[in-house]
């Protein structure tokens, strides 16, 4: 049997490989478009700034080695052009040299390709990058030596946008982030995003949010946003979104799906028998809510190519779906989500709940430890896990991979206090980030607490509730208040109970929830009708510090 591959890297690669394994019998045949058929593209963006200091560390694998160790036979820079499905052939075009290649089986693994939009001026432009591969990068890093740029534009705020912008600061580029929807990295929600924004911002990096490209002049030296203004750019990249690459798969009359995703079956299978899709390029089912997605991540690709490998060797497998766990550092903070999100989750029209906690990274007691600013979204009944995100410094990865197996799982909110992790001070608590997570999203299930949002908060001010801060009044000087809030520090509110409305309902807050929970169960059972602000002032004041009263 003759097994062709169109497309090598994570998904393409993988299944040649895992195909091998299977089997000596095989013949396997990849064709890979590029100069490189298997390459880190991950590590595209630290090879720029030098971090990843050699070039050669980007290619993994070249057809000489897969070759040798594997038996099999890859063209690089050679384009499949067309699909014959009648006579199952690949029509080739290497270097203008076209030929055709029968197959048994046919695995599509084409992967995503950069959206370029429609935009006045910009195909004039001759200062436009995009990053999806290594002739990109030699090109990025070749202009940054021999120009000199002073000043760097990215375009788009997702996690490549992100990497990007870190570094090239880090070469010493001024660099501004240009984002066309309210808030930077759309997997987050708009609250974890904005302590994000504000390390960008800490570091140098302007960004501008709600403010799109909407013009190119000078050849792009010049680029005019829809807020108006104009900003001057010596380089820019362009990271607005990646597509499905599958104009291959629509000219063989492929079954397409979400937004020119190729669709297959559980099995990877195509609507054509004898051609599977893997990759980027395919529709998956986003495993919490069984819904279509495209989810373009290594990871999924990885898992993907191994198990159609399996499929055509007879070994039986089904994709189970993707819930897009992913993760970026910028500068000194990681931020990772996995799961749905909070906009996500109110686009499908599900009932949740939402808690926000911070921990420490470790044992507070012991040298290093950071905060961690976790986000978790249940199902306020059942405790289903719908997804989970996190901001730190340091653990946040570990955090968000624990959530995202139990996702997997099948865990709710109250199996996450069971969880047993390593304990000792240089590594974590007691208590772990997930189990304290656990115990509020738990406590939220079972009715012993209740609690109430940043962005409905001022609605419950207006319609009379009463705002309570249990932070001690040396906090309140030194990090500013909340507008309206009574301060009662919390060690003394058993004394001025009798200061407190029976007739309203209480809002308490603290510096990030955790005593403010205290208090609530303090003033409940002392028959007073309570709610805590999620996140409490730490989160408020992050995505409304314009609101913050500071000098009190």
């Amino acid at each position: 049997m003759r097994v062709v591959i169109i497309g090598g890297v994570a998904g393409g690669m993988s299944a040649a490989t895992r195909l091998r394994r299977l089997s000596e019998e095989i013949e396997i045949i990849v064709l890979e478009k590029g100069p490189y058929v298997s390459f880190a593209n991950c590590g595209l963006p630290y090879y720029v700034s030098g971090e990843i200091s050699e070039r050669s560390e980007l290619i993994l694998q070249t057809p000489e080695q897969l070759k040798k160790r594997f038996n099999i036979d890859v063209y690089a820079e050679t384009e499949a052009v067309k699909i014959d499905r009648k006579n199952k052939t690949v029509l080739t075009n290497a270097n203008g040299k076209e030929n055709t290649i029968s197959y048994d089986k046919l695995i599509l693994s084409p992967g995503a390709q950069p959206v370029i939009p429609t935009i006045e001026g910009l195909a004039e432009a001759t200062n436009i990058y995009t990053l999806r591969n290594v002739p990109d990068v030699d090109k990025i890093v070749a202009t940054v030596k021999n120009e000199q740029p002073k000043q760097a534009v990215v375009i788009g705020a997702g996690f490549i946008g992100l990497e990007m912008a870190e570094n090239l600061s880090h070469l010493g580029l001024d660099v501004t982030i240009v984002e066309a929807t309210p808030q930077i990295l759309p997997p987050l929600d708009e609250e974890m995003a904005a302590f994000v924004e504000k390390e960008l911002k800490a570091k140098g990096i302007t960004v501008y949010t709600e403010a799109g490209a909407t013009a190119f002049k000078e050849a792009g030296k010049k680029i005019k946003l829809s807020s108006g203004e104009t900003l001057s750019s010596d380089f820019t990249v362009l990271s607005i979104g990646v597509k499905p690459s599958s104009d291959l798969a629509v000219a063989a009359d492929l079954k397409i799906g979400l937004r020119g995703g190729i669709v297959v079956d559980a099995t990877y299978q195509t609507n054509d028998p004898d051609i599977y899709a893997v990759g980027d390029a395919i529709v998956v089912k986003q495993q919490v809510t069984e819904e279509d997605a495209l989810i373009a991540l290594a990871s999924p690709a990885n898992r993907q190519g191994r198990q159609v490998a399996d499929v055509i060797a007879g070994v039986a497998r089904k994709n189970q779906g993707s819930i897009g766990t992913a993760i970026v550092r910028v500068f000194d903070l990681a931020a990772a989500s996995t799961g749905l999100s909070e906009r996500q989750l109110r686009n499908s029209h599900l009932e949740f709940k939402a808690v926000h906690t911070t921990s420490k990274s470790h044992a507070g007691y012991f040298p290093g430890s950071y905060p961690i600013v976790m986000k978790l979204l249940f199902h306020p009944v059942s405790g289903k896990i719908y997804g989970a995100q996190a901001i730190g410094q340091d653990g946040v990865d570990k955090r968000i991979d624990i959530i995202a197996t139990a996702i997997k799982a099948g865990l709710t909110v109250m199996d996450l206090p069971e969880l047993e992790f390593t304990y000792a001070p240089p590594f974590g608590s007691a208590k772990d980030p997930v189990n304290m997570m656990g115990y509020a999203a738990t406590n939220i299930v079972e009715g012993f607490s209740d609690t109430i949002q940043y962005y409905e908060l001022k609605e419950a001010i207006e319609n009379g509730a009463f705002l309570l801060d249990v932070r001690n009044p040396g906090e309140l000087t030194n990090s500013g208040a909340l507008p309206q809030a009574k301060n009662i520090p919390l060690d003394e509110l058993r004394e001025h109970l009798t200061d407190l409305p029976t007739d309203k309902e209480i809002i308490v807050s603290c510096q990030s929830g955790q005593r403010s929970y205290l208090a609530e169960r303090i003033l409940k059972n002392n028959g007073f009708n309570v709610k805590n602000l999620d996140g409490a002032f730490q989160l408020y004041s992050t995505i409304y510090p314009q609101e913050v009263i500071n000098n009190v």
